[in-house]
């Protein structure tokens, strides 16, 4: 078993999560079984709690977990399957040493970071190293070189390569090199610092990856390696990508990153195959066509809060050798009506959300695109005021809404699940994880999956209330897919409607960049056919870029 332990230095948000990513998207290329896995040194037992304004999105893997939106980039970019073993806070470390002081486990000794906490952590690491699974663990920490919540997990790591052998470890190191505009030249000197910083811990790193805007000469590869004690050809450029992430693994593996890596730890491989990969971004960079979509949310001051979605309608539109041309709407400012805002637009996206902020907006948003048979697609609160919305204006259900808005509702077509009455704990207290869909015939949803069956992951507290399903099915809106025992609405949809789905689950957590997940296919597949009726202008126009500009930097 090999082990890559990522660090990072300087600042934070230097990309080490997608760095991680394609150094496994590269090695598995090669042939080998990768896993990743990331150390979170903050003191949340996990993010599900923290305000997505402060951490963007929290990715929820099959078990339920709720983790750090890198682990999202991990399945993307492998083919990774991920548990809540592959994630470790300081939260969950202190609170699992704790616990055992309280049982008595540690037999009255005194307890201390070296060598309980530590332990822990070097646990985790063990828990995935099965060799008969995977040949390379990549971990990820979290943070910046000389944070104090992360001396723990670095100490652990010096631990650790001592134990398994240094030949079976490589530590690569993440850091900034800043260009200096007055000056007209890069400056190493906060690397030289960073990694001074992890050699008084006790860390080299062999390999350094630098963040950078400019290209890195000879002269200061010379100047790395002398000063950080790391071997010339191990200096790594990473510059940020001009179109999309994806472009990473590419420019990595320009620079003999893997090569590089395979050779430092003794690993033969065959060369790596990237045809697919470059095929899936060259349609990325140079669609065929394009096509404008709205996105209804109210976290858009976050880049990060709704990332999973804008990769899934990247993967779908790819698929189609489409480009996206996101039009980024702000719900509270459709409280007052549509205003055109939406007129232009070939398919509506609500994602999901928590709280009444913003929720008639989306309410008219979900209206507009029924009634205008525009493409929609709701995700989690987009099923619920997609169903709100239907209710009001189809059902005549005036006083139709959600408990967690109006508790006293008299109509609560979206109630609290059962099993949440009671529940006094928020944390990791939600209907989680992956969980049994079963399709109806005969629907869009059937024609979309394929399938009488799927499988999908949950993040909410609150559900379509069945008491009104015949009502609402009476005028056209379909409940087309439902939990096995058929208590629960999973997926619903309009009689009239060419496309107009909601689901209470969150499907793009399980899109992959030649794998797009059916309902964002199908989504995009809605739009492209909308625009062609509506006689749009032709797709080959010049358009805004795919996403916001922010999104298309590695620093994300």
């Amino acid at each position: 078993m090999k082990y890559i332990f990522i660090t990072g230095g300087v600042i934070s948000s230097l990309g080490k999560g997608l760095t991680a990513a394609s150094l496994g998207t590269l090695l598995e290329a090669r042939g080998l079984r990768v896993v990743l896995q990331k150390f979170d040194p903050y003191l949340n037992v996990d993010p599900g709690t923290m305000n997505p304004f402060q951490h963007g999105e929290v990715y929820v893997l099959d078990d339920g977990a709720e983790t750090d939106l890198d682990l999202g980039h991990y399945e993307r970019f492998t083919n990774c399957v991920l548990t809540r073993h592959n994630n470790l806070t300081s939260g969950q470390v202190y609170e699992s040493v704790i616990l055992k002081e309280r049982r008595g486990d540690y037999l009255g000794k005194t307890v201390q970071v070296i060598p309980h906490v530590t332990d822990v952590i070097k646990g985790r690491i063990r828990e995935i190293s099965d060799e008969s699974k995977y040949d390379v663990v990549i971990t990820e920490i979290g943070g910046t070189t000389g944070d104090i919540e992360g001396l723990p997990f670095l100490e652990a790591i010096r631990q650790f390569i001592l134990e398994v052998g240094a030949p079976n470890v490589l530590n690569v190191h993440v850091t900034l090199v800043p260009y200096i505009k007055a000056a007209h030249e890069l400056k190493t000197k906060p690397t030289q610092q960073s990694v001074a910083k992890l050699r008084e811990i006790g860390l080299q790193p062999q390999v350094l990856i630098c963040r950078t805007e400019r290209m890195l000469d000879l002269d200061l590869r010379q100047k790395l390696s002398m000063f950080c004690s790391v071997a010339e050809k191990a200096v790594i450029e990473e510059r940020d990508v001009a179109h999309t992430i994806y472009e990473v693994p590419l420019t990595l593996h320009a620079e003999g990153l893997d090569q590089l890596v395979c050779d430092l730890l003794g690993l033969k491989t065959r060369q790596p195959d990237l045809a697919g990969w470059k095929n899936f971004v060259k349609r990325v960079i140079s669609p065929a066509k394009r096509v404008r979509i709205a996105v209804i949310g109210k976290y858009f001051d976050v880049r990060d809060a709704y990332k999973s979605i804008y990769e899934s309608l990247t993967h779908a539109a790819a698929s189609e050798d489409c480009g996206i041309d996101l039009e980024l709407i702000d719900a509270e400012s459709l409280q007052d009506g549509v205003d055109g805002q939406l007129k232009d637009v070939s398919g509506v996206l609500i994602p999901g959300g928590f709280g009444l902020r913003g929720v008639e907006g989306k309410i008219k948003a979900a209206r507009f695109a029924r009634e205008h048979k525009i493409p929609y697609l709701g995700l989690c609160l987009g099923m619920q005021v997609a169903t709100i919305e239907f209710a009001r204006n189809a059902c005549c259900i005036k006083d139709a809404n959600s408990t967690e808005f109006d508790k006293n509702t008299k109509e609560p077509v979206i109630s609290l699940l059962e099993e949440q009455r009671g529940v006094k704990n928020m944390g990791a207290s939600m209907r989680l994880g992956t969980w049994p869909t079963k399709i109806a015939k005969g629907t869009i949803a059937e024609k979309i999956y394929g399938r009488a069956e799927v499988m999908e992951r949950h993040r909410h507290r609150y559900e379509f209330n069945m008491k009104y399903r015949d009502q609402m099915n009476e005028r056209g809106f379909v409940i087309s897919g439902t939990s096995p025992d058929g208590t629960l609405a999973e997926l619903i949809e309009l009689r009239d409607h060419p496309y107009f789905l909601g689901c209470q689950y969150h499907p793009e957590f399980q899109s992959k960049p030649n794998k797009p997940h059916p309902l964002f296919k199908g989504f995009v597949q809605a739009c492209l056919e909308y625009q062609s009726r509506a006689t749009h202008a032709p797709g080959d126009r010049e358009s805004p870029r795919r996403v916001p500009e922010q999104e298309l930097v590695l620093q994300q």
